[in-house]
């Protein structure tokens, strides 16, 4: 295909993407990316393949429990966009990757969301 070979996605955009995401959706009273209470860990795997359009496949691993201890529960979310047919430059990577990520944070935070008595304090 033509185009350019570099993908560029830095781990400080997801996390900063997935930070300003949870805030904005207030599933959490508070956020940041220091240890808390409960801490939602996330791996990510971004990958991009040609096959007529470029496609942005995003899988998030997760897994969301009280600090320090073992999680509570885990999550698996993959979320697959299609960019353009050539890439001039690395920006052009940066729309389709952005709605990838939307979709798989909704995805996830839905998922969370549903799962909320498991992470409410009180008796079980």
């Amino acid at each position: 295909m033509p185009g350019i070979a570099l993908l560029d996605w830095s781990a400080q955009d997801l996390r900063s993407a997935t930070i300003d995401y949870i805030q904005s959706r207030r599933t959490f009273a508070s956020v940041g990316d220091r240890p808390a209470d409960l801490t939602l860990t996330v791996k990510a795997w971004l990958t991009m393949r040609s096959r007529g359009n470029y496609r942005y496949n995003l899988r998030l691993e997760s897994a969301l429990g009280p600090s320090e201890n073992t999680p509570i529960k885990s999550y698996l979310v993959e979320k697959e966009t299609v960019g353009s047919s050539v890439r001039w430059v690395t920006t052009s990577d940066q729309t389709p990757i952005a709605e990838a990520v939307q979709a798989a944070l909704d995805d996830l935070l839905s998922q969370i969301e549903a799962d909320h008595p498991l992470y409410s304090k009180g008796p079980r």
